[in-house]
């Protein structure tokens, strides 16, 4: 399968900006799936820059793997601003990158209780930790894939990267 156009475009603009700065990437994805480091592995050259990634589905992997707290997981729910903060820097921590990355969110075809179907939240830990909340309207697939383009989008415009 021939990788995205946009996607593909995006992540070598990341690909460029990590290894001209020298610094390494990890992931953390929940509702994405493992889309996000697909992305950065089809661009040449990515194993100079991108360690890995953890595919946190379950709030068990969120708590087991990045050290998510179940406090905060209980609070807040798994899609939210605290727990994409908590999965950046978590991956960040374990894979000990230089940059962190999540996304959590409700991709669809159902809501979470309160949570809308196209919410989500890119967190990003570099420098400093930022989250960005979204909320699409597409169906399952255009919400996974605008939330990849996303964290792309806040990697390609990050500063220190």
């Amino acid at each position: 399968m021939l990788p995205d156009p946009e996607i593909f475009a995006l992540a070598q603009q990341v690909g460029e900006r990590l290894r001209s700065s020298g610094r390494s990437l990890a992931v953390a994805e929940s509702c994405t799936g493992g889309l996000l480091g697909a992305a950065l592995t089809d661009v040449l050259g990515s194993s100079t820059y991108f360690l890995g990634g953890v595919i946190s589905y379950a709030d068990r992997v969120k708590v087991e793997q990045l050290g998510v707290p179940e406090a905060t997981l209980r609070q807040h729910g798994a899609v939210s601003e605290q727990v994409a903060a908590a999965m950046a820097s978590g991956v960040q921590r374990l894979l000990r990158a230089d940059v962190g990355v999540s996304i959590t969110g409700v991709a669809g075809p159902d809501a979470e209780g309160s949570k809308p179907v196209g919410l989500t939240f890119v967190g990003l830990a570099a420098d400093a930790l930022t989250t960005h909340r979204f909320q699409w309207t597409g169906d399952r697939w255009d919400n996974r894939r605008r939330s990849v383009i996303a964290a792309l989008e806040l990697l390609a415009r990050a500063p220190g990267i």
